[in-house]
């Protein structure tokens, strides 16, 4: 390279988080291909994966090193205990070891003002994290809907766009997404009953179920989203513009921290 060459930036660092699944007679902590994808793609970061610990995970051990964080969707849902309430099924799928690692990650990446992408399960714990509340079968809630997938369909269509949102006047949303509405697709049993202090909704379906939510008062960039925008990204721009404006936070504030800066020669 020529002397007088920039290098490249550091490309900033987005930690994704992860489920732990039983593959066989192994643990395994994994997420899905289509959330790392979709960071790498459109957002302008590196993905790594955030093993789910639990206690033995020291939330600025890996805080000190990354720019952003992203809470992905999941078939196990936010334990209850969590919120002072008892499962309402035998069958409910939970991740306790995920809920150790995730819930106190998420109060001290919003109290540090690092970047928070939620999105399904994600948004669930980020209410959760900061004092909220959820209902485990929204669609028994009388007057809501079912945002459960359509098991009708082949696995390779559920992720579809299946129902608009509306978006709050002068929310984040509406200003990265330029509309009063959007289509979005819906995979959940869970929904958030009561935002947390500090949180405010962002957008809601047509039964009133809340499907987004932000921290206008936090030091840092804080989105939650219901739906699965990394399951549509390739095709669908709305979603693609989320990842955009994710990625736009996290590389200012690794700018900020010195995250992207090249030492001297």
């Amino acid at each position: 390279m020529p002397a007088d060459a920039n290098p490249p930036l550091p490309t900033p660092i987005v930690a994704i988080s992860a489920c732990v699944k039983q593959i066989m007679a192994h643990q395994f902590h994994a997420t899905n291909q289509r959330n790392l994808d979709a960071v790498a793609a459109h957002s302008g970061c590196f993905p790594i994966i955030m093993p789910s610990i639990g206690q033995r995970a020291d939330p600025s051990a890996l805080l000190d090193h990354i720019s952003g964080l992203m809470l992905t969707g999941s078939p196990s849902n936010v334990h209850p205990d969590n919120y002072g309430d008892e499962l309402a099924a035998p069958e409910i799928t939970v991740d306790p070891q995920r809920d150790a690692t995730t819930l106190p990650m998420i109060r001290a990446a919003v109290e540090r003002g690092i970047p928070v992408f939620a999105i399904c399960r994600g948004m669930q714990e980020l209410n959760v994290a900061l004092g909220g509340t959820l209902h485990q079968f929204v669609h028994l809630l009388p007057g809501k809907g079912d945002h459960r997938a359509d098991r009708s369909k082949p696995p390779e269509q559920r992720g579809d766009l299946a129902h608009a949102v509306m978006l709050s006047g002068n929310g984040k949303l509406r200003q990265i997404l330029g509309a009063e509405s959007v289509m979005v697709n819906s995979l959940h049993a869970q929904a958030v009953a009561k935002p947390a202090p500090g949180l405010i909704v962002e957008a809601t379906a047509e039964d009133g179920c809340i499907e987004g939510l932000s921290a206008p008062d936090a030091p840092g960039w804080v989105l939650g989203v219901q739906w699965h925008p990394e399951a549509v990204f390739k095709k669908d721009e709305p979603s693609r513009k989320l990842f955009e404006a994710f990625g736009v936070a996290v590389r200012d504030y690794a700018s900020r921290r010195g995250h992207l800066a090249v030492a001297a020669e």
